[in-house]
């Protein structure tokens, strides 16, 4: 059974839920760091399972990682389904320069130019969540 989107939000909305602006979150899907699923066309309408992953790509770039390094890793992704940040256990390490890790089988990986690689010796991690804001109070 295919997965489908669930909802139907505009990116004022998907960007207030995760704490960055609609043109941000408009941006984010031009680029492919998520999916509008509910509609490519103007404006762009998204589902709930796109907050979810517009919630993990405002994280990891929080945390310091690059454009680049999220397309890598949702590329490396892909199998997990249409949604493959939100889908899969990720963390990031502790360090200045944090690298993402993604914990499958009981074994953690973290992602390098040539893809996953085993981590023989695992640095502190912090889990990547789906976070989502509450809507600021109304007057």
């Amino acid at each position: 059974m295919a997965s489908r989107a669930h909802g139907e939000l505009l990116a004022r909305d998907v960007g207030e839920l995760v704490g960055v602006s609609g043109t941000t979150v408009g941006q984010w899907a031009r680029r492919g760091l998520i999916r509008s699923s509910q509609s490519d066309a103007d404006p762009r309408v998204y589902g709930v399972e796109d907050v979810g992953e517009a919630s993990v790509v405002a994280e990891l770039l929080a945390r310091g990682l690059g454009h680049r390094a999220v397309h890598c890793a949702i590329e490396r992704l892909r199998g997990n389904g249409p949604w493959p940040l939100s889908e899969a256990w990720l963390a990031t390490t502790d360090e200045a320069r944090p690298r993402l890790v993604l914990r499958e089988n009981g074994a953690k990986y973290a992602l390098d130019a040539r893809g996953w690689q085993r981590l023989a010796v695992v640095p502190p991690l912090r889990e990547v969540r789906v976070r989502l804001h509450a809507a600021p109070p109304t007057a």
